[in-house]
């Protein structure tokens, strides 16, 4: 069996086609869960590409970063869907464009 390698680059434009994605998401949806399932489609295009990079240097560095970055990724949807729940219960609503209630 020959060793098949795929090229980094094939890596970085998937990395950058989902980022901007995510991106787009962020930017023009309106509904809060959709907004952060695209923050999390942005760090896994990061984590994607801090894994690619790790390989091709031979370093785990990259790896134990993609860690790091999985568990501050669990904590933010833990954290943001609680947020997310107690607004649903005042406002019955998940649209960003709503919570102009919440201001003073």
């Amino acid at each position: 069996m020959d060793n098949f390698q795929i090229p980094v680059s094939y890596y970085l434009v998937l990395s950058v086609l989902l980022f901007s994605i995510g991106v787009m998401g962020v930017l023009f949806r309106r509904n809060a869960i959709v907004i952060f399932m695209c923050i999390e489609l942005m760090l896994n295009a990061v984590n994607l590409l801090l894994a690619a990079f790790s390989v091709l240097h031979g370093d785990t560095g990259g790896q134990v970063f993609v860690f790091f970055i999985m568990a501050v990724a669990a904590a933010e949807v833990a954290v943001g869907l609680a947020i997310l729940i107690m607004i649903y219960r005042n406002v019955k609503s998940t649209d960003i464009n709503i919570l102009n209630k919440l201001k003073w």
